[in-house]
């Protein structure tokens, strides 16, 4: 038997032998790229990439093929990528995003026109006190309304939930945003407190019923689930729900909502911090209508559709991994009026400034059948 030491020296040589190979074929893939230059050719041809990885799995022995297949995949992406920058080739993508981050501003507004959903006291509105120091808010009845206040320039920003650490994503909101056009701005991040609020001389033994919406009764299940005999009711936010309750003529409604909703509408706060998890955040995102980059950004999200075949996916990771971008999240959701199609929405973190970042998004339309840049920004806790 080999000493291991043995075994690992001849493991080392045949890896330098792996660079070497690598190396010489990169440089095989620059002259590639002169006849493509000359020829007009384009740079991705998917049917001779498809020959190559059916012929990398047929090398090996089957229980291999897979492991063949990764490998020359990742080494087609590399020469790609390569011919891409020896020949000057940006996407639509990497032009903008150059030319945002020339032309932005490098500060984040004060003071601005923001639209946002619900009523004076909602989340959403104690977000947009945070990420702006004087707002002129605009309230609107549905999350689509602010999409389209951004659109048509009744506000220049927009203020919009998209996931909670205990409840998970804003489902609603991730539907509504394959829809619209915007930009991702900023973000923020904040601490979410519900109340129990009920009219002054009420207590929570005197409540039946409880209005809220439907991320805050999820957050407060176990809660509820501790008042006998109550009945939820679902509205469109939570600070509607308290101006609701201070309306209604009834001695036995109660709101879950923000305590600056109790000071709002003249109600008291009968528990406070009711929410299962205490360790409780809403992520929020500031949209616009055009591109703007900030400086210090080092957030960014992204829209992506794959085709439906094995290893889709696996193909644009692969690229973040390549670039060593941190992938934060990853949400699939399903294509309306497409059956088993998903769009997968990505926030990475990485300076949106630095050329790993213009790499992937130079990289990332060859590997997917649609691709959409939400923008880069950063993210106010």
């Amino acid at each position: 038997m080999k000493d291991l030491s043995d075994i690992r020296a001849h493991i080392d040589r045949i890896d330098s032998d792996i660079s070497r190979l690598i190396l010489e074929r990169m440089e095989v893939s620059a002259e590639v790229a002169e006849y493509k230059r000359a020829s007009g050719k384009p740079v991705y041809d998917r049917t001779r990439e498809r020959q190559n990885i059916v012929a990398a799995a047929n090398r090996v022995p089957p229980e291999l093929a897979n492991y063949a297949t990764v490998i020359q995949s990742v080494l087609m992406d590399a020469s790609r990528e390569a011919q891409h920058k020896a020949l000057g080739h940006q996407s639509n993508e990497a032009r903008v995003i150059q030319q945002a981050l020339s032309e932005s501003p490098l500060l984040f507004p004060a003071q601005a026109r923001v639209a946002c959903q619900g009523v004076e006291g909602a989340y959403q509105q104690i977000a947009v006190d945070r990420l702006f120091r004087r707002s002129t808010l605009g309230f609107y009845p549905t999350f689509e309304d602010v999409f389209k206040a951004v659109e048509n320039d009744e506000a220049q920003f927009g203020v919009l939930p998209i996931e909670n650490s205990t409840a998970g994503s804003v489902n609603q909101v991730y539907d509504l945003m394959m829809r619209h056009n915007f930009f991702i701005v900023r973000s923020c991040r904040l601490k979410i407190d519900h109340n129990l609020l009920v009219k002054p001389g009420m207590t929570k033994d005197d409540v039946r019923i409880i209005y809220s919406h439907q991320q805050a009764i999820n957050q407060c299940a176990n809660y509820i689930s501790s008042l006998p005999n109550c009945r939820v009711h679902i509205c469109e936010n939570t600070a509607k729900a308290a101006e609701m309750v201070a309306r209604s003529e009834r001695m036995d409604v109660a709101a879950l909502a923000s305590r600056s909703c109790a000071t709002l509408y003249d109600l008291r706060i009968a528990d406070q911090c009711v929410q299962d998890n205490q360790n409780n955040y809403t992520r929020f995102v500031c949209i616009a209508k055009n591109l703007t980059i900030y400086a210090g950004a080092d957030k960014s999200s992204l829209m992506v559709v794959v085709d439906h075949e094995p290893g889709a996916l696996y193909n644009v990771l692969a690229r973040f991994y390549a670039l060593n971008i941190n992938l934060t999240k990853l949400e699939s959701r399903p294509i309306p009026g497409k059956d088993f199609e998903f769009m997968f929405y990505f926030d990475i973190e990485y300076p949106a400034a630095a050329p790993e970042f213009l790499s992937l998004m130079n990289s990332l339309a060859d590997v997917c059948e649609e691709f959409r840049y939400l923008g880069s920004y950063t993210e106010v806790v």
